[in-house]
C-alpha cells in the first residue's frame, strides 16, 4: 500500500518538471524500500560516488600542479629565461586569477543547465593541460596564463557544486576535504615531482629543465582528460550506466530529504531565478568576503618554495622541504572536516585552523632562525584547512535551490580569486627574504576574516531560534536547520 507522499515534495532539484517530479515520488512510493534494504543500497550508492570522487581529486591534483608550476620553475631559471624584471613574475601568477574570477559564475549557471557536466568539464581539463604545456617567452606566458585561469575556472567550483547535489550536508563537509586536499597533495607531491623533473631534465632536446616540468605535468593532464569522460559523474536525475535503478531512485530521494523543512512553494520563484535570488543574498556576499580576505591570507602557498628558499638550502632541497608542511596539513583537514561533519559545526572548525595559520606568521615574521621558519611553515598550511571548511558552510547555508547554490558557489569562489590577484603583489621580491611584511598583511586579513564568520554565526543562530519558536507556537515538526 502507497504511503502519503508529503515528506517528498520538498525538493532539491531545479531542473525537473512537475510531472518529472511526479513520476519520480511515483516510482519511490512503489519501490517502498525497507530500513535495511534502504541501508546495504545506500552503502553501495555512496561507495561508488566516493571512487568517482578520488579520481575527480587525482584531476584537482593535475589542476593545481598546472596551476602552481611557475613558484617551482622560478628556482630553476624561469625568471632569468623569460628576463623578468620588477613584478612581472607576480603578475604572471595574477594573471590567472583574472581568467578565473571572469569565468566561474557564467561556468556554474550553465553547468546547473545542462544534463550531461561529465563531456563539459573532461573538454575544459583537456583544454587547461594544452594550454600548461605551450607556456612561452613573458607575453605568450602571460597569454596562456589567462586562458589557463579561465579553463580551470570551471572545475573547482563546478565540482563543489556536483558534490552538492549528489551529499546530504552531514555527509558533504568530508568529500569536500578529500576533494580540496587535492591542493595539499599536489602542494607536496608537486614538489617532489618538480625536484626530480628539474634535476635530471635541463637541456634534452635543447629545452630548459623548466620547460620540461610545464610539458610532463601538461600532457599528464590531457592524459587523465581522455578518462574523465566516462569516469565524472553527472547529476542523480541523468541515468548512469555505474548506477543501478534503485540507487539511482535513492540518489535523488536522499536529496529531497535533505532539504525537508523548507516550504516547497516558497522555493518556486527562487527556482525560476536562482542567479538574482544568489546575487541580492547579503548572505552569500557575506561569506564570500569573508573567503576572499581568507584567500590573500593564503597566498604564502603561491610562494611557498621562494618561502623555504630563504633558509638557504640548494633548490632541490628546497622543493624536498616544501613537501612536509602540506602532507601535515592534509592529515589535520581529513580530522578537522570529519569532526566538523560529526559534529555539526563550523565557525570553530575554521577559527582554529586559522588562528594556527596566525601563529605561523607571526613566527615568520620575528626570526629568521632556519629551525624557526621551517616550523612556521607547519603552521601556515594548518590555515588551508579553514578554507575547506568555509566552501562546505557557503553550500550548507543556501538550502533553497541547486540553482542558488551553484551561483552561490561560484561567487565565492570569484571573490577569492579577486583577492588572489591582489594578493599576488603583496609578496615583492623587495621584501624578501624575511617578508614581514607580507605576513603582517596576511595576519590582519585573517583576524578580519574571523571576526566576519563570528558575526555571521550570530545571525544563523538567531535564525534557528526563530524557526524553533515557530514550530513550538505552531505545533509544527522540526524542520530545516542552519549548521552553524
Amino acid at each position: 500500500m502507497s504511503q502519503p507522499a508529503t515528506g517528498y515534495q520538498r525538493l532539491v532539484d531545479t531542473d525537473e518538471t512537475h510531472l518529472d517530479v511526479e513520476n519520480r515520488i511515483s516510482a519511490l512510493m512503489d519501490t517502498s524500500l525497507e530500513l535495511d534494504r534502504r541501508t546495504e543500497v545506500e552503502k553501495k550508492l555512496l561507495r561508488k560516488l566516493d571512487l568517482r570522487v578520488a579520481f575527480l581529486v587525482l584531476v584537482y591534483i593535475m589542476n593545481y600542479m598546472d596551476r602552481n608550476n611557475m613558484a617551482a620553475a622560478r628556482l630553476n631559471g624561469l625568471e632569468e629565461d623569460l628576463r623578468l624584471t620588477g613584478q612581472e613574475f607576480n603578475t604572471l601568477i595574477s594573471v590567472l586569477f583574472i581568467g578565473y574570477v571572469l569565468m566561474q559564475i557564467p561556468s556554474n549557471t550553465y553547468l546547473s543547465r545542462i544534463r550531461r557536466p561529465s563531456l563539459y568539464l573532461s573538454c575544459c581539463i583537456f583544454l587547461w593541460g594544452i594550454i600548461s604545456i605551450g607556456t612561452g617567452h613573458f607575453r605568450a606566458a602571460l597569454v596562456s596564463r589567462f586562458f589557463l585561469g579561465f579553463s580551470e575556472a570551471v572545475y573547482y567550483p563546478g565540482v563543489l557544486f556536483m558534490l552538492s547535489r549528489w551529499y546530504k550536508r552531514d555527509e558533504l563537509g568530508l568529500r569536500m576535504a578529500y576533494f580540496t586536499g587535492g591542493s595539499s597533495v599536489a602542494n607536496a607531491f608537486g614538489s617532489l615531482i618538480a625536484s626530480g623533473v628539474l634535476a635530471t631534465t635541463d637541456g634534452k632536446l635543447g629545452y630548459q629543465a623548466w620547460r620540461w616540468l610545464f610539458f610532463c605535468e601538461g600532457g599528464l593532464t590531457c592524459v587523465i582528460a581522455a578518462a574523465a569522460f566516462f569516469i565524472v559523474p553527472d547529476f542523480p536525475t541523468t541515468p548512469a550506466f555505474w548506477l543501478t535503478s534503485e540507487e539511482q531512485i535513492l540518489a535523488q530521494k536522499r536529496m529531497e530529504e535533505d532539504v525537508c523543512g523548507i516550504d516547497h512553494h516558497a522555493m518556486k520563484g527562487v527556482e525560476r531565478s536562482g542567479l538574482a535570488q544568489a546575487l541580492t543574498d547579503w548572505k552569500v556576499w557575506w561569506l564570500a568576503v569573508a573567503l576572499a580576505l581568507l584567500n590573500i591570507a593564503l597566498s604564502f602557498s603561491f610562494f611557498f618554495p621562494t618561502l623555504a628558499a630563504a633558509m638557504g638550502y640548494s633548490p632541490t632541497i628546497t622543493l624536498l622541504l616544501c613537501a612536509p608542511p602540506w602532507i601535515v596539513g592534509l592529515l589535520t583537514s581529513f580530522f578537522v572536516m570529519g569532526h566538523s561533519d560529526r559534529t555539526g559545526d563550523r565557525f570553530w572548525h575554521i577559527a582554529g585552523p586559522i588562528s594556527m595559520g596566525i601563529i605561523g606568521f607571526v613566527l615568520a615574521s620575528m626570526s629568521m632562525d632556519t629551525l624557526a621558519r621551517y616550523l612556521s611553515l607547519f603552521f601556515m598550511t594548518q590555515a588551508t584547512v579553514a578554507y575547506i571548511v568555509l566552501l562546505a558552510w557557503v553550500s550548507n547555508s543556501v538550502p533553497e535551490s541547486s540553482s542558488k547554490r551553484a551561483v552561490a558557489i561560484a561567487t565565492a569562489n570569484t571573490l577569492a580569486g579577486l583577492g588572489n590577484i591582489g594578493a599576488s603583489y603583496i609578496w615583492p621580491a623587495k621584501w624578501g627574504p624575511s617578508y614581514v611584511d607580507s605576513f603582517l598583511i596576511c595576519t590582519l586579513m585573517a583576524a578580519i576574516s574571523i571576526y566576519m564568520l563570528w558575526v555571521y554565526r550570530l545571525h544563523l543562530i538567531n535564525l534557528n531560534k526563530k524557526a524553533e519558536m515557530k514550530e513550538r507556537a505552531l505545533d509544527l515538526p522540526t524542520g530545516f536547520r542552519y549548521v552553524t
